[in-house]
């Protein structure tokens, strides 16, 4: 969902099921920015934030999150993303206009 709405707004978007896989697209490919989900398979969004400040510390990140599936609340795991370098978060469900806001501000320089 989130790939096409960013599709039909104009974006280039690549898109990948864990972020392992997202990694390496990342670095295959630099994106001028990295939306991220924090629950996934493999390498979790909070690893694959802390691994692209280390690497590509530049990066403008969005993280997303619905809640830490009874680990954790939504809020603690989205500050938890700021805390690692994301820099906004949005709580799931998104609005496609508070997306789409986030992008475009972020992406501004």
């Amino acid at each position: 969902m989130l790939r096409q709405l960013l599709e039909r707004a104009g974006y280039e978007v690549v898109e990948a099921p864990d972020g392992a896989v997202g990694l390496a697209l990342y670095y295959e490919h630099p994106a001028d920015l990295v939306i991220t989900d924090i629950l996934m398979p493999e390498k979790e969004g909070i690893e694959t934030i802390s691994t692209l400040r280390k690497t590509a510390s530049g990066v403008k990140i969005i993280a997303i999150s619905g809640g830490g599936g009874g680990r954790l609340n939504k809020e603690d795991v989205l500050l938890s993303a700021q805390a690692f370098g994301a820099l906004r978060t949005l709580a799931k469900p998104v609005a496609r206009e508070e997306l789409l806001a986030a992008v475009q501000e972020t992406l501004m320089p």
